[in-house]
């Protein structure tokens, strides 16, 4: 068998007729394919995902919700009048029950101290509702 050698390697004659090469030549050709593929694929699989977000996102909210969902008077009452109070209203007040818990527990009144810590978490919740109900209205319109 002639051989013509170059930097790369055989040429020529040896190349074309070694059955080992072709076999493994094709062997590539099919996996670079069948990656070819699957790449194809998942591109896609991305691109069908994307344009599902993008639709999504685009979607406008319902604006005004369903009258069997609507606040009752009485809410609507009070959130009218809570919404006066300013927001920092409930922090200072949460940072006050904090310091007064504080101050009864350095005085040995651990019980009390307990009761009036608890204060603060749910003194910061209202302020949140207050801000919500201030920012989007009572039934969120």
């Amino acid at each position: 068998m002639e051989q013509n050698t170059t930097f790369g390697g055989t040429t020529g004659y040896a190349q074309q007729n070694d059955p080992q090469r072709s076999s493994a030549s094709s062997v590539m050709d099919s996996i670079k394919d069948s990656a070819t593929g699957v790449l194809d694929r998942a591109k896609e699989s991305a691109s069908g995902v994307m344009d599902k977000a993008r639709h999504a996102m685009q979607r406008e909210p319902m604006s005004m919700p369903r009258p069997e969902h609507r606040e009752g008077p009485v809410a609507r009452a009070i959130e009218q009048q809570t919404a006066r109070i300013p927001s920092d209203a409930f922090l200072w007040a949460a940072v006050g029950s904090i310091g007064l818990s504080l101050a009864l527990e350095l005085s040995g009144k651990e019980k009390t101290a307990n009761f009036v810590g608890h204060w603060a978490p749910t003194l910061l919740i209202l302020g949140l509702y207050n801000k919500m109900v201030k920012l989007q209205g009572s039934d969120g319109i």
